[in-house]
């Protein structure tokens, strides 16, 4: 049989291994994953094989399916798929257990940059498990965070039931204001916004941009509902985000790990397009290596404007990567790398620690909030960080993410609607008797009744820490530069990297910066980790001064 579509995939699976056309080193590892099955599948003993047949059914299938809008709308045109969206989908349906025949890939990441076709890919793909996949009862969902973003597959799916009567008779489909069905079997494909609940039973789950996302509660729900099915699909199909404390950079890195054959997952497929660490960010053949319908959907035109767009303005800098280069950010408008950060974390404990030398700081912002007490110990000419966190129960009520870090031990929660600082005075006491602790800097504002209760211990060397422009820009600039140069690690605290990603750098005219935060009127946004890690690097960098140099900028220093 002939099976032009399957021909196509892997020729270009060749060409990117060839390096015939540009790609990333994730790209090329996914190709050469493909290739290397293919070779496997011949063994007798490997449980999965290649079924051409299948693969080639599904790529007829969605080019079957109208644009939806368009140039190519406008002409009744229905969907071409190019040779890397082939290789996609031949691999998601084109694998299967030699035990049953039935799907190999049930979760998918497939990571590309915006304008490259993915909603209308992810609804073509959703319209063939809605009525295609010989599932009686399917249950389609396009999950997202928001309406806006569910219906952002959803409608370009309902749009191509909508315009293909042919589709419509030959499947019996009603389209319906906000769902399709099949009244026959109750098949249904429709938007789901947020938390599900229990009671589903997807055969197919679409996460579009799964990248805005804060919690897991979607995905999650939705992969422990398909246990009642056969061959049910889990689609993530996302670009680039900055939050990276949230599961979608934790997904991505458990998929590269399949990629580059760290980890074995043989029911994950992962495509994810991008550059690489060291290609030049403002080049078009970064562009093009990361855009893999260059010129076809996304026009080098667009791209090469928002290109000019983003050498021209650094605020507009950090979008232009996400969206068009896929690369992973911190906060829209960034102070520190957060690919950087993330490199930083080792397996370290603050055991490792005991008897070393060590400067504590508290953020203490409000009673009604979070505090935060973070430790930084040097050796030799390396630094780590440990930090611990504290807030009153009700507050965390009001906050998701502290429901989240109380869940996974990095969150001390005190009784009532303040924070208790005896929680936080017994540990300073600890830190006291377990390292050699050279001082406690501290923020003259919240700190009057805890430093008073530390005094009446008898804890020396507590150093009142102003946060002025002076006492913070320094430090600052140093601690960024210690973590780009791989001389300061932490030990992976999720709170802590929550709030570093938060942290954006305020510049004056002089170039002092100031930590701010990325949503400054979302209270829900905190950087109170950050702030005490810098002032303990300011009190570490008056210790390296042999002549106390910081003190010119270290506004009135009190060392009590």
């Amino acid at each position: 049989m002939n099976f032009p579509h399957c021909t196509d995939a892997l020729e270009y699976a060749e060409k990117i291994v060839s390096k015939e056309i540009l790609a990333c080193q994730h790209t090329i590892n996914a190709c050469k994953r493909f290739l290397s099955d293919l070779e496997k599948s011949q063994q007798k003993k490997w449980p999965f094989y290649f079924d051409s047949e299948a693969a080639e059914k599904a790529v007829n299938f969605i080019e079957l399916m109208p644009h939806t809008k368009g140039r190519w709308a406008q002409k009744n045109q229905t969907l071409k798929l190019q040779p890397w969206q082939k290789f996609g989908v031949c691999n998601i349906f084109g694998w299967k257990k030699k035990s049953d025949d039935k799907r190999r890939f049930t979760e998918v990441y497939w990571k590309v940059p915006r304008k490259n076709g993915k909603s209308a890919l992810a609804a073509a793909i959703g319209n063939k498990m809605f009525v295609a996949d010989n599932e009686y009862g399917a249950e389609v969902y396009s999950g997202a965070t928001t309406e806006k973003q569910a219906w952002e597959v959803f409608r370009p799916a309902r749009l191509m039931a909508h315009k293909s009567e042919e589709f419509r008779e030959r499947f019996d489909i009603e389209v319906n204001a906000k769902n399709l069905c099949v009244l026959s079997d109750g098949s249904r494909f429709e938007p789901l916004v947020g938390n599900p609940g229990d009671g589903s039973s997807p055969s197919c789950a679409i996460v579009d941009e799964y990248h805005e996302h804060d919690k897991d509660e979607l995905y999650e729900t939705m992969v422990t509902g398909m246990g009642a099915r056969e061959q049910p699909l889990m689609l993530v199909i996302t670009t680039a985000g900055s939050n990276l404390g949230g599961p979608c950079y934790e997904k991505e890195r458990d998929a590269i790990k399949v990629l580059n054959g760290s980890i074995e997952d043989e029911r994950l497929f992962v495509l994810i397009y991008g550059i690489d660490d060291d290609d030049q960010w403002d080049s078009e053949e970064a562009l093009i290596k990361a855009n893999p319908n260059y010129g076809v959907s996304v026009s080098e035109e667009f791209l090469l404007q928002q290109l000019a767009i983003a050498r021209r303005s650094a605020s507009k800098q950090n979008a232009y990567r996400t969206k068009h280069l896929n690369q992973w950010v911190g906060a829209k408008t960034a102070w520190m790398n957060m690919l950087a950060w993330q490199r930083a974390k080792k397996k370290i404990k603050i055991e490792d620690f005991l008897g070393l030398e060590c400067h504590l700081a508290l953020d203490l912002a409000s009673k009604k909030d979070l505090a935060a007490l973070t430790f930084l110990f040097k050796k030799g000419n390396k630094y780590h960080t440990f930090a611990k966190y504290y807030v009153p129960e009700s507050a965390v009520l009001e906050n998701d993410k502290y429901q989240e870090y109380q869940n996974s031990g990095h969150l001390t929660v005190t009784p009532g609607n303040m924070t208790d600082y005896d929680f936080i005075k017994e540990d300073i006491l600890q830190a006291y008797e377990d390292f050699d602790v050279r001082s406690t800097a501290y923020d003259p504002f919240q700190a009057t009744y805890l430093v008073q209760k530390l005094m009446e211990e008898g804890v020396e060397s507590l150093v009142e820490y102003k946060h002025t422009v002076l006492n913070m820009s320094e430090p600052m600039k140093e601690l960024e530069g210690l973590i780009l140069d791989g001389k300061l690690f932490h030990d992976g605290n999720p709170c802590t990297t929550w709030q570093m990603g938060n942290v954006t750098a305020k510049l004056d005219i002089k170039e002092n910066i100031y930590p701010n935060k990325e949503a400054l009127y979302d209270h829900r946004c905190k950087i109170d980790g950050v702030v005490a890690m810098i002032m303990a690097m300011g009190r570490w960098m008056q210790d390296n001064e042999d002549d106390g140099g910081l003190d010119d900028f270290l506004a009135d220093p009190v060392i009590i």
